[in-house]
């Protein structure tokens, strides 16, 4: 038995995922999306260790690289997943019409072990169940392939976020390269699991056409995105940087205008 660490709980999500979904966000992640609505979820909390040695050079050369992490720690839920579906199961009468679980982050891929005994437990319920991730950590090397395998066994839908197409601009942008995520979306290709996309227009910054129709010839390829959603830039987190002490590298950029949208619209929906 696994103990999670949990960021917090949504518990009448409607944009996580088909239906009325509740949502656990995990904490932790390694990720540095200069756009991140979420800062208080990076800290890893304390017992957690990175999925493998690869994983934990790839965070160590994200914060070399001048991105900043918190100045204060923040806390987290230790829980194991027979009580987390406990919680979760008193809200299924809502659930009605396609609904379920999501479980989203900081990035949840990082607690791989939990989550598959979570979603093990759900899907005895027959709950569906969906995996919120950027996909960062993934990799082939063990013992990782192995527990993610085991996971997306019990996944009905992974919702994956592209940052940018182009992986300097994406190192810039959170702090790492896009292969690994990239890698994972044609994993998921390979084994036929559905796949939601999701793209952040940032203006100036992930909503130049060259990315665009990058990002949209990368999707091409793929046989298993089932839809695509274009989630415009905003500020509502910034209040959090400022609280843990991050400069906010974003500030002065501003909010996605319909013209940026039916663009964006135009060249990712078709």
């Amino acid at each position: 038995m696994h103990t999670g660490y949990i960021h917090s709980i949504d518990t009448f999500g409607s944009v996580d995922g088909p239906g009325v979904r509740f949502v656990v966000f995990m904490q932790g992640c390694l990720m540095r999306c200069r756009y991140c609505h979420n800062p208080d979820t990076w800290v890893l909390p304390k017992g957690l260790s990175l999925p493998d040695a690869s994983t934990r050079t790839s965070g160590a050369s994200a914060l070399s690289e001048g991105v900043s992490c918190p100045s204060k720690h923040t806390s987290s839920q230790e829980i194991i997943p027979e009580a987390l579906l406990r919680q979760a199961l008193r809200y299924r009468s809502y659930w009605r019409g396609g609904g379920g679980i999501t479980v989203s982050g900081g990035e949840p891929l990082l607690q791989a072990d939990f989550l598959c005994e979570f979603f093990q437990l759900a899907k005895e319920q027959h709950i569906h169940t969906t995996l919120d991730t950027a996909g960062q950590p993934f990799t082939t090397a063990e013992p990782f392939f192995s527990r993610l395998t085991t996971l997306l066994e019990h996944t009905d839908l992974v919702i994956l976020d592209l940052k940018h197409i182009d992986p300097e601009k994406h190192r810039l942008l959170t702090g790492h390269s896009n292969e690994s995520i990239l890698s994972f979306a044609r994993f998921l290709d390979q084994i036929h699991k559905p796949m939601w996309v999701r793209h952040v227009l940032v203006p100036g910054i992930t909503d130049d056409p060259a990315n665009l129709h990058g990002i949209r010839a990368f999707l091409d390829t793929l046989s298993n995105v089932e839809k695509v959603e274009i989630l415009p830039y905003h500020t509502l987190g910034i209040y959090k940087w400022e609280t843990l002490g991050i400069p906010y590298s974003l500030s002065g950029i501003r909010i996605p205008d319909e013209n940026d949208l039916k663009q964006a619209d135009q060249i990712l929906l078709g």
